[in-house]
């Protein structure tokens, strides 16, 4: 064993709060909510200790708002909270996607709607993460399949909102948060470590909002002597707001090319058994598990059926089912909701290969047998 590695057995939600730490994230506000609340209750003991700061909000329009403040003062900011809560995020999300601040929320889903089966597992918000909002924004949510996976991608999630200067949704389903495993904590020391750019001119020279070469502003921190104007409104490059067509068309064009231009590293994808794959299985979050299960039952009754395991959710990757197509016959996306990734994998194919899928929505997970069933079903 290398003793620089520390093993350590815990569930999902925990894996998020110790991703969390080796980012960096120094306050979180949030409110306890169910299937979320150990994240909080992990940085409510840890954060403090580390010299970051918690605070617990009478409620989640509160909690996000109290992390905008934290992240335009200089913190790198993370919430966490559920269906319900993400709900009242909205508003300020949107907020902090035009104003171009960099937070994390995590949004550990239970069935919906409203307050729904509170301690089930769903993939329903899936999804509200890309539209919750109003307007046109850019967003990016990442969602990990395995406690593992929990940790590094709160790593990710931070470091691509510190990256690009904008909010990351973290989804994961009940099952991911509250299972447990044993998890690789590597030494912080080789945790990479993203920070936003600050701006080095003088300070009469400040833009807040002139974009560098890699479409992002530098961003400075109240408090750092920088002139700083933060509205809601759509603005110029002062930060002022402005209702010129030309100035508008520039504010909102380019809260897309900025993510835009990092949408290879941003768009996180896996394949399984895909070099020789026939057929696929596009899954994310616990229904990977599943999958996978059923792919090596599928392999051993001479189906060649392949995984696609979707990292990042928003943007879509659809280069991860571009590149296949010519060799797919049929693909399979089974989720805990209606089908909601199902109409993204719809949308790219466009009819190129015979596309099925398999819901629950019900509070239980998809079993194996049940993909298995359905995959031999779509190959007769």
């Amino acid at each position: 064993m290398n003793k620089k590695t520390s093993y350590q057995l815990m569930q999902g939600n925990e894996a998020v709060a110790e991703g969390a730490l080796a980012a960096g994230v120094s306050f979180f506000a949030g409110y306890p909510i169910t299937p979320s609340t150990e994240i909080a209750e992990v940085l409510a003991d840890r954060l403090p200790a580390t010299g970051g700061k918690f605070i617990q909000m009478e409620d989640e329009i509160g909690s996000i708002a109290a992390i905008i403040g934290a992240s335009i003062g200089g913190c790198k900011s993370l919430t966490a909270t559920s269906g319900p809560g993400f709900s009242l995020m909205q508003e300020n999300l949107g907020f902090a996607c035009l104003a171009e601040i960099p937070l994390v929320i995590v949004n550990v889903m239970r069935t919906g709607p409203s307050t729904g089966l509170a301690t089930s597992p769903s993939q329903g918000d899936v999804m509200q993460a890309r539209w919750g909002t109003h307007g046109d924004h850019p967003i990016i949510a990442l969602t990990p399949s395995s406690v593992e996976e929990a940790f590094h991608y709160t790593i990710k999630a931070v470091n691509f909102a510190e990256k690009y200067r904008n909010p990351v949704i973290l989804l994961m389903d009940e099952v991911i948060g509250h299972m447990r495993a044993r998890v690789n904590l590597p030494p912080r020391s080789m945790v990479e470590q993203i920070n936003r750019v600050h701006p080095n001119m003088p300070h009469e020279w400040y833009l807040p909002y002139e974009r560098s070469a890699t479409g992002v502003a530098p961003m400075a921190s109240f408090g750092d002597g920088y002139r700083y104007h933060i509205t809601g409104l759509i603005h110029d490059a002062k930060g002022f707001p402005t209702s010129n067509p030309n100035e508008a068309r520039d504010n909102i064009r380019g809260l897309f090319a900025k993510i835009e231009r990092g949408f290879s590293e941003i768009c996180l994808v896996d394949y399984e058994y895909m070099e020789d794959a026939e057929h696929a299985i596009v899954a994310y979050g616990s229904m990977v598990l599943s999958a996978r299960s059923a792919i090596e039952q599928l392999r051993e009754s001479g189906i060649k059926v392949g995984l696609i395991k979707l990292g990042t959710l928003w943007p879509f990757p659809r280069f991860a089912l571009e590149r296949f197509l010519p060799q797919l016959k049929t693909i399979l996306v089974p989720e805990l909701n209606m089908g909601q990734i199902y109409r993204e994998v719809l949308r790219v194919t466009s009819g190129k290969a015979i596309i099925e899928k398999l819901n629950r929505v019900n509070g239980t997970i998809i079993a194996p047998q049940e993909i298995v069933k359905t995959v031999k079903g779509m190959v007769r």
